[in-house]
């Protein structure tokens, strides 16, 4: 957008590229998506499926449905990963399929209102299982727990600004850990099954809710527990083998969590009657109570631990959606620079940062989850559009994975479903303002992106930076 001040890189006495490396695996991989997948949501969202869709046979049909779409919807994913095997996600593939307009717009409100939403949303689970322990009797202060979700976002910045491969570790460890706790959930709902609490179980599908706007909200809230399915797609420049590891770990880590969150919400039920589970402020505590009494906090560090392990994998990708769009031309140059010596995108996480932080003042969890859907499933919509096109107007392109057709055909009718459900059967004015909010980006493409107009001041500005936080533009690593 603007000019940068371009600096090379000499490594014993050669010019190298700037570019980010290959570090991530297999298991980093899947750690990368499970571990971003399995966060607050799997212990805040039984709630609000269940207060949405009355009843608990209907909330585990809900919980299923949702594993069988994120299922499908990745293994697309794959397809167009392994064709277009750049890092950005649904903003690089509909920059190729749909054009720049789109691309933009979409980036626009990624960067603006989607990622950071979805960071906001999952600081604000962490925070809540951190405090919820030393106030057993009532709701924690809402600004105590906003300030402990912003120092999570802090010090999650500088871990990724630090390295890859130390934001990976710590990926790994609390992949391995948060797996562990749902495996300690799903242990003692058996014990109670064992035992023969079964009541919740009986007559299970009374008082199913069965409108459309019930039905769509309880999948925003199911499918929020499963928003990170997509996360490699956006960090593929930074995969070994993309398109052997690419389809490996989706299989893998998916496949594992749809069957622990299934789990996890049986045992919640087995544990805790239906009720119970409604007017819980911290499900997972309220669980731990019941099955450990004394030592019920346990469980929500390891609820703690979960989130924080989501909110690093969604900081990790993130930043890199940031970064491939300044790349293209769609942000500003700085956000398109990394770390001369760190190889991390440092401006683009620490824009990220920025944006989420303001998102916390007015935060709260459960509308911040209905808006980020919304907004999240119309863009994945328009990329299945994209998958489909590159199908029929380009079928000569090679392609390592591929899906039957039917596969982005029937995700597609479910996006579709997803974004008007709400909106025709309980219209809310707040769709209206996500709506304008999104197609307001047409207002700044034209001048900044399409006229490329670029004031004076963000030239020095990006000068500044560039020099103050040692960053130098990054090149594609295809």
């Amino acid at each position: 957008m603007c000019h940068t001040l371009h600096i090379a890189v000499r490594m014993e006495g050669k010019t190298q590229k700037l570019a980010l490396k290959r570090e991530v695996g297999l298991v980093g991989a899947v750690s990368l998506i499970g571990g971003t997948m399995i966060g607050s949501g799997i212990f805040m969202s039984p709630q609000t499926v269940l207060i949405n869709i009355g009843s608990p046979g209907a909330s585990l049909v809900v919980w299923t449905c949702c594993g069988v779409l994120v299922t499908m919807a990745s293994f697309c994913y794959c397809e167009l990963g392994t064709v277009i095997r750049e890092s950005g996600g649904e903003y690089i593939y509909i920059l190729k399929t749909s054009g720049p307009v789109l691309a933009f717009l979409l980036i626009f409100s990624s960067v603006f209102f989607v990622r950071p939403a979805g960071v906001a949303g999952i600081a604000l689970g962490f925070a809540q299982y951190v405090v919820s322990p030393f106030y057993p009797d009532c709701t924690p202060p809402v600004l105590l727990v906003k300030c402990v979700a912003a120092a999570a976002i802090l010090i999650l910045t500088f871990v990724n600004c630090l390295n890859v491969r130390l934001s990976m570790s710590v990926q790994v460890f609390l992949m391995v850990t948060k797996v562990l706790a749902l495996a300690v959930i799903i242990v003692g709902g058996v014990v109670m099954l064992i035992r023969g609490h079964t009541a919740s179980f009986e007559d299970s599908f009374k008082d199913t809710k069965v409108g459309i706007n019930s039905i769509g909200i309880a999948f925003y809230q199911g499918l929020w527990s499963y928003d990170g399915w997509n996360t490699l797609n956006y960090v593929t420049e930074e995969l070994k083998r993309p398109e052997v590891n690419l389809p490996r770990a989706v299989m893998i880590a998916i496949s594992l969590v749809t069957g622990l969150y299934l789990l996890v919400n049986v045992s919640y039920l087995a544990v805790m009657t239906p009720k119970e589970l409604i007017s819980s402020t911290a499900v997972a505590v309220t669980w731990g109570n019941k099955v450990f009494g004394s030592w019920g906090w346990i469980m929500s560090v390891a609820a703690a631990l979960s989130a924080f392990g989501s909110l690093n994998g969604s900081f990790f990708s993130g930043g890199r959606v940031c970064f491939v769009a300044a790349r293209e031309g769609h942000m500003p140059d700085i956000l398109a620079m990394a770390h001369v010596h760190r190889l991390t995108p440092s401006p683009a996480l620490i824009f990220t940062t920025l944006i989420s932080l303001v998102m916390l003042i007015p935060g709260d969890f459960q509308s911040i989850v209905n808006y980020f859907s919304f907004t999240a499933w119309f863009f994945y919509a328009i990329t299945l559009c994209g998958l489909l096109y590159l199908r029929i107007k380009k079928p000569e392109l090679p392609r390592p994975y591929k899906v039957p057709i039917l596969l982005p055909i029937l995700v597609l009718i479910a996006a579709v479903f997803l974004v008007l459900a709400p909106i025709i059967d309980n219209p809310q004015i707040e769709y209206l303002y996500v709506t304008i909010f999104i197609l307001s980006g047409v207002i700044i493409y034209i001048p900044f992106i399409h006229y490329k107009v670029c004031p004076e001041l963000l030239t020095k500005l990006t000068v500044f930076l560039q020099l103050f936080l040692e960053v130098a533009p990054a090149e594609k690593n295809l």
